[in-house]
């Protein structure tokens, strides 16, 4: 008789069940989850800034890492250059699966997400210069509302839009992907201010190695991990930003499905999932379940006030970020879809409405990451600056997350409502009405259904009469 297997005796913080590990992990890949890690990191950070505002700021401006290999980085550094890049590298392989598979893919179904993305930047940084003009503010801060935050957008519409068509989603993940590539090559070209050219060509070298072994079907983990690494540390030395590392990586992984071996599968021939899904697949969790938090953490640390607040609408530069987020991203956004859909061949996909696209719009002004990222690098020498910036991120996406959830709520209800008038079976057959309704035999059914309804009516409004009339003995 064989000996029955003792149980594993439980260890703190040990490896979890394989359950309790596979539950964990797909919660962290889905958005609703992301974005609420997202929210309660920055309400932390936003707490610990302001009960312990000096250690909050050891904390962020300490620094750690080799200074031989020019690493020698605060933990806010380590934060927006490091753990982003992680973020940005999954943002790169979700542009690449739009361009390969996705909406990208053909011209004429990318034209409303792309020229919504350049509207929704270009008319926030309008309104921007504008605003800051106006009141003889700095406009190096143009840049800082053109931002859309990926994780809070689609954490937002996943929460309220339960009923919403799935092309709003897949619109808005277009959109944003765009949006976040066309972040990169503003704070590549314009927040570049010295470049390391050695360390740019070095950085460039790896790149081309890192796609010469993948064309070459080269696997292993232990080969393009340290690669990747080095490829980082290089950027970060040259000067230009790490996260575009990571969107430069993301970009290079096969999207297409790699076949299985012969013999694995009922037919010849399986196509399994493409290198990027796997790779998007493992890294997501880390993505969204620490990278991004840490960052919110370490970088939405702003010392509240009633002074610092009213000061975000009073001074032209905060006050230009917030009209920015809240008013030049909705008008951005819905007006250039609006515009492309009008005087070009694109058209609007037939699920879609024109109140859904303004809700989507209105979600667009929450540019909480990369805005945060962009407002350090626009007002890196003014340190007071840079917090009121953080700040007015902080109040803009607050408000267009609150204006595009009553938006989507109102949306949601009204496709909720469809949706139960599709499958309303009055006759009780099994078959939803809507399908029955050029049906002759289904008028007669129910018209006999009206008539039984109203005879039940009538029958009980007589006994309501005969029971109220006067007592008789």
């Amino acid at each position: 008789m064989p000996e029955p297997r003792r149980r594993r005796p439980a260890v703190l913080l040990g490896r979890l069940p394989l359950p309790e590990r596979n539950a964990l992990l797909d919660a962290l890949r889905a958005e609703t989850v992301g974005g609420l890690l997202l929210l309660a990191a920055a309400a932390a950070a936003l707490i610990w800034a302001n009960t312990a505002q000096r250690g909050y700021g050891t904390v962020v401006h300490h620094h750690v890492g080799p200074a031989a290999l020019g690493l020698h980085l605060s933990v806010a550094h380590w934060a927006s250059d490091g753990l982003l890049a992680v973020f940005f590298f999954v943002a790169g392989i979700e542009l690449k699966r739009e361009l390969v598979t996705g909406e990208l893919r053909t011209p004429s179904a990318a034209a409303l997400p792309v020229v919504a993305a350049l509207c929704g930047m270009a008319v926030p940084a309008g309104v921007y210069a504008v605003t800051a003009a106006a009141g003889g503010g700095s406009l190096r801060g143009w840049a800082v509302p053109t931002a859309t935050d990926i994780a809070f957008a689609l954490g937002v519409l996943a929460v309220i839009g339960t009923a919403l068509p799935a092309a709003l989603r897949a619109f808005l993940l277009t959109l944003a992907v765009v949006d976040d590539l066309c972040a990169i090559l503003v704070i590549a070209i314009f927040f570049t201010s010295t470049v390391n050219v050695a360390a740019l060509v070095g950085a460039a070298a790896c790149l081309v190695l890192f796609w010469l072994l993948l064309h070459a079907r080269v696997r292993g983990w232990y080969v393009y991990v340290p690669l990747a690494l080095v490829t980082w540390a290089l950027t970060v030395n040259s000067g230009i930003h790490a996260t575009v590392a990571g969107v430069a990586l993301g970009l290079m992984l096969r999207c297409t499905p790699r076949p299985r071996p012969e013999g694995t599968g009922t037919t010849a021939e399986v196509a399994g999932p493409s290198q990027a899904e796997h790779v998007e697949h493992l890294l997501r969790p880390l993505s969204a379940g620490l990278a991004v938090p840490l960052f919110a953490l370490f970088n939405a640390g702003v010392a509240v006030s009633g002074t610092a607040l009213s000061g975000v609408f009073t001074r032209p530069e905060t006050l230009g970020v917030v009209l920015g987020l809240v008013a030049g991203k909705t008008a951005g956004i819905f007006g250039g879809t609006w515009a492309a859909a009008r005087f070009t061949r694109a058209s609007l996909n037939p699920d879609l409405a024109w109140p859904d696209v303004f809700a989507m719009a209105a979600l667009g002004g929450i540019g909480f990451t990369v805005a945060l990222l962009i407002g350090e690098l626009a007002f890196a020498s003014d340190p007071a600056l840079t917090a009121e910036t953080k700040a007015a991120v902080l109040v803009g996406s607050v408000v267009s997350a609150l204006l595009a959830s009553v938006l989507l709520k109102l949306r949601d209800t009204t496709y909720r409502r469809l949706s139960e008038d599709e499958e309303r079976d009055e006759d009780g057959d099994g078959v939803p009405d809507v399908y029955e309704e050029d049906d002759p035999a289904y008028h007669l059914r129910m018209a006999e259904i009206l008539e039984a309804k109203a005879a039940e009516h009538r029958r009980l409004a007589q006994l309501a009469r005969r029971d109220s009339g006067p007592d008789t003995i």
